[in-house]
């Protein structure tokens, strides 16, 4: 929703505009250093809304009615309501999943298949061609991903160079599949086709992620990763076939899902029938675990739909005896995800805020003036996605507002349109995730149990991406131009 008095909010000072970021800046880090690990738990959250509480403050002195900003923020919210019901649906599966055995399994056939010095390099490989094959980054991060998390722990790697190795695979598979919606997005901003757009991205994004995959492989080899000794693989196997009946027919409701999202059945239908299969598994596999849940006071049908519910909406887990085996072998169900989506829901309203105050405006003007070169124009390009990012809290903010913005400034350049779709997904779509605010960051920190700060480092294509758009502007290799 646009601010009625659009042109009086244009002409807002730097200054005033830059406030409410800033007050966020220095709220989030002194939530960090009281609350440290806890700051997303409620602090953060608060620091959004009075950051988004000043921001509707400064549009509102200067002519922004609070109808345009209430009307913004709902179309804001609105605009997340799927990814929240991706999200309940994620944690209503890691439940009913770890009911039937299903994320046991794979953590028990992970530790017996992989060794720990390639772990992060198969991870990353796994990850970027599930992704590519369904398109989707979170359905790869929400299913095999919860898997190699608790796999990667249990070989004693850190979780942030775990979640860092899912994450970067994820988003390549995404950033390259035509089933994405952000790869078909960008070259819709920017004026291109999509195959032109993803065969013009493979110059930048296949040098990043053989990038990645070397450091992955350096640090698995060097041990850099490490954090304690793996001599628990065995102790797990042992511990996972005392709770369950562990087998290869665990495997259909996972490879089910898989098969749904690659034959582009919606996400959150695929997910809700995978949360079904789940249960369904459970209860025909796992009798032990199913009374484990319930009771042995109900009957079979009463215990199998009372633990059903329960691992789908609240806490699920079994006592092994072993510290780690007991945290790999739980799960929070919907309820575990209600932070995340108090968070995007935080988020949202600040970026809201901060568009229709007209605050965004005010800063992406002031970051495209004065371009004068190739180099400059993909810089800025790269500059403005990532503010987006942050102000916005929104990867798909993050690639239409930056593509309308420059669409003409590259014609001016001579630049061809997947010049720019490249720059929105180089920079866009893989920043998201490392913003401990942004959407893509708060989601995939829910889902995999990670912090986003304690991912975002690890994330090497992610951090590679734009530098690789970057440089390849600065050589001037392969630029396409409108007269060639």
């Amino acid at each position: 929703m646009r601010p009625e008095n659009h042109n009086s909010a244009s002409k807002m000072p730097l200054i005033l505009a830059l406030l409410p970021i800033i007050l966020l800046v220095i709220m989030l880090g002194t939530n960090v250093y009281f609350f440290e690990d806890d700051s997303s738990y409620g602090s953060n959250q608060m620091a959004l809304l009075i950051a988004a509480l000043v921001a509707g403050g400064i549009g509102m002195f200067r002519g922004i009615s609070w109808s345009s900003i209430r009307d913004a923020i709902s179309s804001n919210i609105s605009q997340a309501t799927e990814a929240i019901l991706i999200l309940l649906l994620i944690g209503a599966l890691a439940g009913t999943w770890l009911l039937a055995g299903i994320i046991p399994a794979f953590i028990h056939y992970g530790l017996l298949l992989l060794e720990p010095t390639i772990f992060l390099f198969a991870a990353c490989i796994v990850c970027a061609v599930l992704s590519l094959a369904t398109g989707s980054s979170w359905g790869t991060v929400g299913t095999v991903g919860v898997a190699l998390i608790g796999i990667g722990t249990a070989m004693g790697i850190s979780e942030g160079w775990v979640a860092g190795a899912i994450i970067s695979g994820a988003y390549f598979g995404d950033k390259l599949s035509p089933l994405s919606d952000t790869t078909n997005l960008a070259p819709a901003v920017a004026g291109t086709d999509l195959i032109t757009h993803i065969r013009y991205m493979t110059i930048t994004t296949v040098p990043s992620i053989l990038i990645a995959l070397i450091v992955f492989l350096i640090v698995g080899f060097t041990g850099s990763a490490a954090t304690e000794s793996v001599e628990f693989a065995a102790g797990f196997g042992e511990a996972v076939k005392a709770k369950f009946n562990i087998h290869l027919g665990l495997f259909i409701a996972p490879v089910a899902v898989l098969v749904m999202i690659a034959r582009k059945v919606p996400a959150a239908a695929a997910l809700f029938i995978g949360v079904l299969l789940g249960a369904l598994t459970a209860i025909i596999f796992q009798p032990n675990a199913i009374t484990r849940i319930a009771g042995e006071e109900m009957s079979y049908a009463a215990a199998s739909y009372y633990s059903s519910i329960t691992s789908m909406a609240v806490d699920t887990h079994f006592v092994t005896g072993n510290e780690l085996a007991d945290e790999l072998l739980s799960a929070k169900g919907m309820s575990g995800m209600m932070n995340t989506i108090w968070l995007i829901v935080c988020a949202m309203v600040f970026g809201a805020v901060l568009q229709a105050a007209g605050i965004l405006k005010t800063i992406t003007d002031s970051l495209i003036s004065g371009v004068n070169s190739v180099l400059g124009l993909i810089g800025r390009t790269v500059g403005t996605c990532l503010a987006f990012n942050i102000l916005a809290s929104d990867q798909y903010i993050a690639i239409v507002v930056p593509g309308k913005m420059y669409e003409e400034v590259f014609k001016e350049h001579n630049l061809a349109p997947q010049n720019l779709s490249r720059t929105l997904e180089d920079a866009g779509t893989v920043t998201s995730v490392l913003i401990p605010w942004n959407t893509c960051g708060v989601a995939q920190s829910g889902i995999l149990g990670v912090a986003t700060l304690s991912y975002a480092p690890f994330c090497i294509f992610n951090w590679v991406s734009p530098i690789m758009s970057l440089v390849v502007a600065g050589l001037d290799y392969k630029l396409r131009r409108l007269d060639s």
